[in-house]
């Protein structure tokens, strides 16, 4: 078998290396080079040679207050800052930041202190904090703060420096990554020096890629799910690739597993793969050649693991005894986070990204009520799952995934969402990321990333990607942020409105409608949205994983970033810059909203020890001088 090599890349351009989408470039409707921004921003845009020109309406369209009432001031407490290229963060002027914790510090007493020459020690690799942190949550637990956040993947080579290029040379090296990844549980507290973890904290805890799991929901037990270690197909081992998060109204940290296809691979290299795996992206080859050293992640010999991981993980971070349970029912794909609600009967709602080019935006409706102090079993379990379609006149359906509208079994709807999404005709988006749900507002967000092949390739089932109303640039490199409205303002409502929060892009660099939309100027711009979180006033905090070489299409952008936009004026600032290589994850509030918890993750920059030591993935906190709320 060929060794691809995989150094570097990003997940996305892992997974097209191992898994190319066919060609084809006959779709009609490609936005052209001479696309017009200001025909585009008054909703009118030609779409290619062979289409007409087609008016988007209220589907692109910003709020009426998004050009002078944008300038206003606002709810904003902070001076926006400028971009930065350098090996720090940066907040206003005004506010304070420090490390919280970092990879590899200590979780209990019993774990040795962190040491750059070996990337720490891998015997106790399940007793620290793990490495790149992603998604979180802070819980009140009594009078406790407990951070519950996702470790999301490893970077052999700083996890390994001993060995080659980062790949692992025993199974030590293999369980000292399953260990550094999945979720960390910890206390917190504010001390006269800051904040930090409690070390040996009743509460903390680490979930890893061994942790025991129960699988729960329509899925369960199904032939497809067993294994000859697990015969009931009703618990697995291992959590993976924990992305965004959410919690539930009952106060559970919900862990999402999004590029799970990555962990495993084949000791035989004429293994036929099943159909499905090409679909959900399951090679011959792996990330990380665990396939080499626990047979768990060999496909050739466990065809059914892959099949056990790709759910939403439901955790009690008040008991760490508890057993994290995958909820099948919220579908099989690559979670990005999930944004909980109450819809006005008391049914949970959740909202999902599937973060794929060419994948789906789905939502989940329980049959059940919540009521406070109640059981929650079953909320999470039974009910339906739906798929968003957008259409270009800024109205919007979500149709049902049932064994009436796909032909396929409620379990085989859980296991193989994206197929059933297909089948129905869902819009294809542009990588969906980040869900949120407005606290003040019948309204919610979904930050969509990029899509180098829209309008240019099909998804990896095949369902075509024109140019649409939510996506409405081919080749689109900066991203976008779209904002529905269920009808009856209630969110089980079949029903949406929607349109564009904003179009991220260049306007020093371009015209047309890649020059983003009119709430993007010279001093906010971004790329990629990923990242989202409202705060209780309901402004919305944007975290951005894009390009940050600063440099052509990026020019003036610099290092990742963190923005505040207000839904009411369509404003968005800068508040924040993270070291370059870095990407802004996950965000948390204090229990007094007086800290404000951010994720800095894979950062290239020798941060935050220095030069001549490892680059350390960390948690800061970020205050106001005055100590004043925050959010």
């Amino acid at each position: 078998m060929t060794r691809i090599s995989h150094d570097d890349l990003s997940w996305d351009e892992w997974d097209e290396l191992v898994r190319p989408t066919p060609e084809t470039t006959d779709f009609d409707r490609v936005v052209e080079a001479g696309l017009s921004r200001r025909g585009f921003l008054g909703g009118l845009v030609a779409f290619g040679s062979g289409a007409a020109a087609m008016g988007l309406g209220s589907g692109v369209s910003l709020m009426n207050s998004t050009s002078a009432r944008a300038q206003e001031a606002g709810r904003f407490a902070f001076n926006p800052i400028p971009i930065a290229t350098d090996a720090t963060v940066h907040v206003p002027e005004g506010y304070t930041w420090d490390i919280l914790v970092k990879w590899g510090d200590r979780l209990f007493s019993d774990a040795l202190d962190f040491d750059h020459e070996t990337g720490g020690d891998a015997r106790t690799s399940d007793r620290v904090f793990g490495e790149n942190t992603d998604g979180m949550e802070l819980f009140a637990v009594g009078d406790r703060q407990v951070i519950a956040v996702n470790h999301e993947y490893a970077n052999p080579k700083i996890n390994l420096p001993h060995t080659e290029d980062g790949k692992p040379q025993s199974a030590e090296d293999v369980r000292k990554m399953q260990n550094l990844q999945g979720v960390t549980v910890m206390e917190v507290e504010e001390g006269d020096g800051g904040w930090n973890v409690v070390v040996d904290s009743p509460l903390n805890r680490r979930i890893t890629h061994n942790t025991a799991m129960r699988l729960a929901g329509p899925a369960a037990g199904h032939d497809l799910l067993k294994t000859d270690a697990d015969p009931s197909g009703t618990t697995s081992l291992g959590t993976f690739n924990n992305c965004g998060a959410g919690r539930t109204p009952w106060g559970t940290y919900l862990t999402c597993e999004e590029n799970f296809n990555g962990y495993f691979g084949s000791t035989d290299a004429n293994f036929e793969r099943p159909e499905d795996f090409k679909r959900y992206g399951i090679s011959l080859e792996s990330r990380y050649d665990y396939e080499k050293f626990d047979e768990r992640f060999d496909i050739s010999r466990n065809v059914n693991e892959p099949r056990r991981c790709g759910y939403i993980v439901e955790i009690d971070p008040s008991d760490p005894s508890s057993t994290p349970v995958k909820r099948t029912a919220l579908g099989r794909f690559k979670h990005e986070n999930a944004a909980c609600t109450l819809a006005r009967d008391g049914r949970v709602v959740v909202y999902m990204g599937d973060d794929e080019r060419g994948e789906f935006l789905y939502k989940y409706v329980s049959n059940g009520a919540y009521t406070p102090g109640a059981s929650t079993d079953g909320l999470l379990d039974d009910g339906t799952l739906f798929v968003a379609k957008f259409n270009e006149d800024g109205s919007g359906e979500w149709l049902a995934l049932t064994a009436e509208t796909t032909g396929m079994s409620l379990a085989e709807v859980c296991m193989f969402t994206r197929m059933a999404a297909s089948k129905v005709g869902a819009t294809t988006m542009d990588r969906p990321e980040w869900v949120a749900v407005n606290p003040v507002a019948v309204e919610a967000y979904c930050a969509l990333t990029n899509n180098k092949n829209r309008a240019v390739k099909p998804n990896a089932g095949g369902d075509e990607t024109p140019v649409n109303g939510p996506n409405p640039r081919a080749q689109n490199h900066y991203g976008q942020i779209v904002r529905w409205y269920p009808e009856n303002d209630d969110h089980v409502d079949p029903k949406f409105k929607w349109d564009l929060f904003v179009m991220a892009g260049n306007p020093d660099v371009h015209e047309d409608a890649y020059a983003g939309s009119q709430n993007i100027n010279s001093g906010n711009m971004f790329n990629s949205p990923d990242g989202m979180m409202f705060d209780t006033t309901g402004l919305l905090w944007i975290q951005t994983d894009g390009d940050d070489d600063n440099e052509g299409d990026f020019a003036g952008m610099g290092n990742n970033q963190m923005l505040v936009g207000d839904p009411a004026t369509g404003r968005i600032e800068r508040f924040m810059t993270v070291p370059y290589g870095a990407e802004v994850t996950g965000i948390a509030w204090s229990a007094d909203k007086r800290t404000l918890f951010v994720g800095v993750q894979h950062p290239k920059a020798p941060f935050p020890d220095g030069e001549g030591m490892l680059a350390r993935s960390a948690v800061v906190a970020v205050k106001r001088a005055d100590n004043a709320r925050i959010g």
